[in-house]
C-alpha cells in the first residue's frame, strides 16, 4: 500500500485461522487507518483498525465484519457489488470478474504449494524423544488419608 506504518503498529492479541493453511498466523500489530469508498461527488470515509500480517496473501487488505458493520455496507458477493449510504445517497462498488478469479487462482496456487507441518508427525517425534520411564502410566492410587481430607475440607 506504499505506507510505512511501522510507527504507528500497536500490539495486537488476534490470530490469523484459515489464512496459512493448518497454521495460525500471528499478526506484526494492528493500525487504524481512514478507509474511502467513492464515487464522483458521492464518498463515505471510516476510520478502521486493520490487523498487520507478514505472509504472502493474493489480498493486500480484507475488510472483515466489522469494517462493514461500520460501513453499514452490504455486501452481494454473486454480483460482486457492495453497497452502502454515501454523504449524497447510495454508494455502489463494483469489482471486477477477473481480477477476483485472478485472486482466487493465485490463493489456490498459494495454499498448494506451502508447507503444511503434519501435526501427527510432530506428536510422533516428540513421543520418540521421551524415555520409556517418562510414558508410564502410575497405577498407584492417591493415599486414603489424601482422599479423605480433600473429601472432608468443609
Amino acid at each position: 500500500m506504499g505506507l510505512d506504518i511501522s510507527k504507528m503498529l500497536t500490539s495486537s492479541r488476534a490470530l490469523f485461522y484459515g489464512i496459512i493453511p493448518g497454521n495460525a498466523a500471528t499478526p506484526l500489530g494492528s493500525v487504524v487507518l481512514p478507509v474511502t469508498f467513492e464515487m464522483k461527488d458521492n464518498y463515505r470515509t471510516e476510520y478502521i483498525k486493520f490487523e498487520v500480517a507478514d505472509f504472502d496473501s493474493s489480498y493486500h487488505a480484507i475488510l472483515g465484519r466489522p469494517a462493514l458493520a461500520k460501513f453499514m455496507a452490504m455486501p452481494h458477493y454473486v454480483y460482486l457489488l457492495l453497497k452502502m449510504l454515501g454523504k449524497i445517497g447510495v454508494l455502489i462498488i463494483h469489482d471486477d470478474l477477473k481480477k477476483s478469479y485472478d485472486c482466487d487462482q493465485e490463493a489456490i496456487e498459494y495454499a498448494t504449494t506451502s508447507h503444511v507441518p503434519e501435526p501427527s508427525a510432530e506428536v510422533l517425534m516428540a513421543m520418540q524423544k521421551l524415555t520409556d520411564s517418562k510414558m508410564e502410566i502410575s497405577n498407584q492410587r492417591p493415599s486414603q488419608s489424601r482422599v479423605e481430607l480433600l473429601g472432608n475440607t468443609r
